[in-house]
């Protein structure tokens, strides 16, 4: 089964083919730093990867796709992307928690052939990538990639203070590695974004079993800086 994976909840924009079967493994990958090009890089990454793996798009099976949390503006790129594809192909799509890839690399993938990372941490860990603001978006994670908190957008001293609770010592993420003074705990380099073969591993269980498509609901956690007008101001008076 041909897949095609994508994630835009970061800076760092990213595409993939992977092949689920019995396991999971990616075909081709590109990924971009550049938080302001969402848009414009995920179509030529997606081609690009089809072309090295010497595929069409009618021979991709599914989509899945990073959900966020994420900004507003690039993570919605991803996703609008992503459906569209779907529905123009008539294949199912599948959302994956960009922070549970994070997780999961960080506590079932690392130091395996084509992950990100040294060794697998054993957990708990901490997973956290930039909410701009001077904010991070965090969940915590145990051994096997298991989530113990559900995720959530904070001043990251605030975040701190409930570490210790929690049992964690290490943290990975494109957030953590920007606060790492103020978390107080080891930051690994790496896994620094969130990667295509954890996202389709995630997935893989769905793509296996024909799953019927979900909605890919983004996750923001903040409210749109945006907001309608309560009500119309009066022309004349």
């Amino acid at each position: 089964m041909l897949v095609l994976v994508l994630d835009s909840s970061t800076p760092a924009v990213t595409a993939a083919l992977a092949e689920i079967t019995d396991d999971v493994r990616l075909l081709a990958s590109r990924r971009t730093v550049d938080a302001r090009a969402h848009g414009e890089l995920l179509s030529p990454q997606i081609a690009a990867c089809l072309a090295e793996s010497g595929a069409a798009a009618a021979d991709l099976t599914a989509v899945v796709a990073g959900l966020g949390p994420g900004p507003f503006t690039g993570l919605r790129a991803g996703l609008v992307t992503a459906a569209s594809m779907a529905h123009a192909l008539d294949i199912p799509t599948y959302g994956v928690n960009s922070l549970d890839a994070l997780g999961h690399a960080a506590t079932v993938l690392a130091g395996s052939t084509g992950a990100a990372g040294s060794d697998a941490a054993p957990g708990p860990v901490l997973a956290a990538t930039d909410a701009r603001r001077r904010e991070i978006y965090w969940a915590v994670y145990a051994a096997g990639g298991r989530r113990l908190t559900d995720p959530a957008v904070g001043a990251p001293a605030a975040v701190a203070e409930a570490l210790p609770g929690l049992g964690v010592a290490t943290a990975v993420g494109d957030g953590a590695l920007r606060y790492a003074e103020l978390l107080g705990v080891a930051v690994r380099p790496e896994p620094r974004y969130p990667d295509a073969l954890p996202l389709a591993r995630l997935a893989a269980d769905r793509v296996r079993t024909a799953a019927p498509t979900e909605p890919l609901t983004p996750c923001y956690l903040r409210r749109p800086d945006a907001v309608a007008a309560a009500g119309r101001k009066p022309v004349l008076r």
